[in-house]
């Protein structure tokens, strides 16, 4: 059998065709495999199977270890945009780690010295100039890195797999943390800010004024709560705690807290009825009775092994987030430090946010 011309060129058009058609699925399957061999990051992986059953990240995570894993992906972070710029500039020019970066200017300099919290204790504007001025410049160059980044993640030159820390809530019992708004007033707080403090502490001491103007923000959206903290090297502390819970028995714990944070540094035990007596303590018999015996020294004790099981390891610290009142458990996120007022104010809001959005799609 012959076959004509015109069918040998079919035939030829088709096999090229399908040869070209088959290379094509080749090349396209081994790009799929090549990204799909591509090692992706997870930020909560499987760190073990027991008995068919997996432990994942997430369930070794406390407040401390979130802590530095924000910190790692932080560094992470900022060395992947150089990376990845630095890999790029080859191939694109408009792309470079040392492009022209602005200078802080002196009003720069003298509207954070002003406007940052705290910063005005370590020191005259003369004195923390140049500190000021450096860390500006990190802040400028950085910024300058981020648009760059920023400008490859938009042109597909780069595919990132990095991801941050997955949110971490922790769950913290109120348990006999002493309430600044009575549970009674029928007002109902959805957001709760629970502290843990040491009477020796400097930062401790400098937070309360922000705590004061917060109370008085929020007096009917966020309860207020307050538990001990006493650090090991703080000799006094411990017996300023049980003496505030001495106080309490009085209805006077929040008054002899104040005069005790607006105190000295240390006060020691044999002076503590003082401050009771100033406090408006009536029974001063009663009240040293009690600090002599340590009535309440487990419960100071107590407060300090929980705090520690949620990964609390200095003061202060805050646990601020929502609050079940059903379980007296907030479910949140821990802020440590003498925090701002405005980073206490952005968290509050936060979690007032979704607590009306939730109330609104119950209605």
């Amino acid at each position: 059998m012959r076959f004509s011309s015109l069918q040998v060129e079919k035939t030829s058009k088709v096999s090229i065709l399908l040869a070209f058609q088959f290379l094509f699925l080749f090349f396209l399957s081994s790009l799929i495999h090549a990204e799909s061999t591509i090692p992706s990051y997870t930020n909560n992986p499987v760190l073990a199977v027991v008995d068919g059953e997996p432990i994942i990240l997430d369930d070794l995570k406390n407040a401390q270890i979130h802590d530095v894993m924000v910190q790692l992906y932080q560094m992470q972070s900022q060395e992947l945009k150089e990376r990845v710029i630095m890999r790029l500039a080859k191939s694109h020019p408009e792309l470079s780690l040392e492009g022209e970066v602005s200078l802080p200017s002196e009003d720069d300099v003298v509207r954070f010295y002003n406007n940052t919290p705290g910063i005005k204790e370590m020191g005259a504007l003369e004195k923390m100039r140049d500190e000021i001025t450096e860390y500006l410049k990190k802040v400028l160059r950085n910024t300058y890195i981020d648009d760059q980044y920023e400008l490859a993640i938009r042109k597909g030159w780069a595919k990132i797999y990095l991801q941050p820390p997955l949110e971490f809530k922790l769950k913290a019992k109120v348990n006999t943390a002493k309430l600044w708004f009575n549970e009674d007033d029928n007002i109902l707080r959805s957001v709760f800010l629970l502290e843990y403090s040491d009477f020796q502490c400097p930062f401790c001491k400098r937070v309360q004024s922000t705590l004061d103007k917060l109370r008085e923000k929020y007096s009917k959206q966020v309860q207020f709560g307050y538990r001990h903290f006493p650090l090991e090297f703080h000799k006094e502390a411990k017996f300023m705690a049980e003496s505030v819970e001495c106080a309490r028995d009085q209805g006077k714990f929040w008054e002899l807290q104040k005069l005790l944070y607006d105190s000295v540094d240390k006060i020691p035990k044999t002076n503590l009825h003082r401050y009771a007596k100033k406090a408006g303590v009536k029974n001063i018999r009663r009240f040293q009775t009690c600090l002599n015996e340590r009535k309440y020294k487990d419960r100071v004790l107590n407060d300090l092994k929980e705090g520690m099981q949620l990964g609390i390891r200095g003061t202060p610290t805050f646990i601020l987030g929502a609050f079940d009142k059903d379980t007296r458990a907030v479910h949140g996120e821990l802020l440590s430090g003498a925090v701002s007022e405005e980073k206490f104010k952005e968290v509050i809001e936060k979690y007032l946010s979704k607590s009306r959005a939730e109330a609104s799609l119950a209605r």
